[in-house]
Parts: C-alpha cells; sequence; structure tokens
C-alpha cells in the first residue's frame, strides 16, 4: 500500500496552484460570486492551458492522483468551479460531470454554468439534470431530475472522494492563512503565536488536517485498486473530512476573532464556500448514518478500521 502521491501527480497540483494563484487568486471566488455567469470565463480557460478535463481519472492511477492533487489545489484557492463532479463524469455518459445527490431535494455548486450535469445517489440511480434554480448562496443551485438508470454503482466511490480533496485543499490554506495571522498579531506585547493556548489550538486543527491528508491518500489507492469496499472508504472519508473540517474551520475563525468573518478576509470566504462540500449531499450525521447502514457487521477494514 503506497499511501503517497506520485512525484508527477505532486509536481501537477502544485503547477495547478501557482495557475489558479495567477489567473487571479482570491479574486476568482469574489467575481463568481458576484456575477455566477462569469465561472466558466474565469476558470475555464486555466483548467483548459492544464490540460485538467484531459485526465481520465477511472481509467489510470497515475491520472487519478493528478485528478486529486488538482482538486486539493482547486480547493486551497476556493475556485469558482465544480472540478471534482467534472473529474468524475462517467465514462458511459455523454456529460461533463457527475454529482451525488441525496434522495430528497438535489442539489448542487453549479448555478451559473451550463454544462450537462448527470447524478447519482448512494444506491447508484442516476438521473440527468434537466433544469437547475436560480443561484442560491456559494453558487448552489436546487436541481430538477429526470431519471435514467440504475448503473450508478461504479460511479459512486469516485464521486464521493474527489470533493474530499478539494475541502482538504481548502483546510490546507485555512491552516497557512491562520498561522501567518497569528505571527503578525500581537496581544500584550507578544505575537499570538507565542501563546501557548493558541499553540494548542493549532496544534488540534493540524492533527484534524494531517489525518485527512493520510485517509484521503488511502482511499484514493481503495479506489485505483478497485477494492470492492472503495465505497465503504469513501464514505468514510467523506466522514473524516467533515469532522475535521468542523475543527479546523472553528480554530481558524476563533484565531481570527471578527475578522475573519468578514468579506475582506480570504478566510471568509473559504469558509463560506466550504458550506457546499460539507452539507452536500449530506452533513456529517448523515453521512455517519449511511456508512453504519453500509459497512458490513465486521466493520471498516484497513487503515480506517
Amino acid at each position: 500500500m503506497n499511501l503517497e502521491l506520485g512525484s508527477e501527480a505532486q509536481e501537477y497540483g502544485r503547477a495547478a496552484r501557482r495557475a489558479f494563484e495567477a489567473a487571479g487568486g482570491d479574486e476568482l471566488v469574489l467575481r463568481a460570486d458576484a456575477d455566477p455567469g462569469l465561472r466558466e470565463h474565469l476558470v475555464g480557460p486555466v483548467l483548459r492551458e492544464l490540460g485538467a478535463l484531459e485526465l481520465h481519472p477511472r481509467a489510470d492511477a497515475a491520472e487519478l492522483e493528478a485528478a486529486a492533487a488538482l482538486c486539493r489545489s482547486a480547493g486551497y484557492w476556493a475556485l469558482p468551479y465544480p472540478v471534482a463532479e467534472c473529474l468524475s463524469a462517467p465514462a458511459d455518459l455523454d456529460v461533463d460531470g457527475l454529482i451525488v445527490v441525496a434522495e430528497h431535494a438535489p442539489a448542487g455548486a453549479v448555478a451559473g454554468l451550463t454544462k450537462r450535469w448527470a447524478t447519482v445517489t448512494l444506491a447508484g440511480v442516476r438521473s440527468t439534470v434537466v433544469a437547475q434554480s436560480p443561484p442560491r448562496p456559494a453558487l448552489v443551485a436546487e436541481l430538477t431530475l429526470a431519471d435514467l438508470d440504475s448503473a450508478g454503482a461504479g460511479d459512486i466511490a469516485l464521486a464521493l472522494a474527489l470533493p474530499c480533496w478539494t475541502l482538504l485543499g481548502m483546510l490546507d490554506r485555512a491552516m497557512d492563512l491562520t498561522v501567518s495571522h497569528v505571527r503578525l498579531r500581537e496581544q500584550f506585547g507578544q505575537a499570538l503565536s507565542t501563546f501557548q493556548g493558541v499553540q494548542f489550538q493549532l496544534t488540534d486543527a493540524e492533527v484534524e488536517r494531517a489525518g485527512l491528508d493520510m485517509l484521503a491518500k488511502y482511499a484514493l489507492w481503495s479506489i485505483a485498486t478497485g477494492r470492492p469496499e472503495a465505497v465503504d472508504d469513501a464514505l468514510a472519508l467523506r466522514s473524516v473530512a467533515l469532522e475535521a473540517a468542523e475543527v479546523v474551520f472553528r480554530v481558524c475563525h476563533q484565531l481570527h476573532g471578527a475578522v475573519g468573518f468578514c468579506d475582506e478576509t480570504a478566510l471568509s470566504w473559504l469558509s463560506r464556500y466550504s458550506q457546499p462540500l460539507r452539507r452536500l449531499p449530506w452533513g456529517l450525521t448523515a453521512t455517519r448514518d449511511r456508512l453504519v447502514r453500509r459497512a458490513p457487521r465486521t466493520g471498516l477494514t484497513g487503515i480506517y478500521a
């Protein structure tokens, strides 16, 4: 079992992060939030230059790793584009992306994009999106579906795992922003970073982030090797990702103080745009419930055991 991304995938992820920064960085999400119709114009050319949508993560383990690294870089800049969903597109459907949805009130962060979307439920039921509502906060749209088939069981693991890589990138950035903040801000004549309480909080958050990093790589390996437990591993990854996000964003907001909720602060936009990933298709409690119902009596295997 190799729980490290290949060197090529890591370099691709670094190149993608630099490309997103050069294209506007934090300004991208601000502009897309103001006008969702700009999403394709803002991000599409960068993705095409990176060859991002030419990746075939279902067909090749190296391209799967590259796709994960790309999603992580997209999350780092809260890129206003459903990169993970586009990379999850099934090979047997003529669509631009795949969205995992709940059985009731399906929704996705795809507002403002004129693409062909398919959806899949945890039961493997696939549908096509025939209409979507006007944009809601964080570029979410309610979806109107037309039933397609029940052949989506093989699509679920990848479509669950890649958004977790996007969320991991957001936690990377939240930690980077907070570490910089506590080094610069002073209280009682000392940098905040010198206080033991601050160091303990950052350590707790980093443990959660680092744990998610390891489990995300494990889930990727599980998918790449075709393990029959891949969907269970992806559900477990989502559960861990949501737990980590709660801790990391709570700590980062606490250490930023009130300024962390202001639109002038990058952390505020990261936190806001993490909400669709954390709430759709299910929140933490619903994700745990589905994991418990799917996992056999013996429980999870491998690194999750």
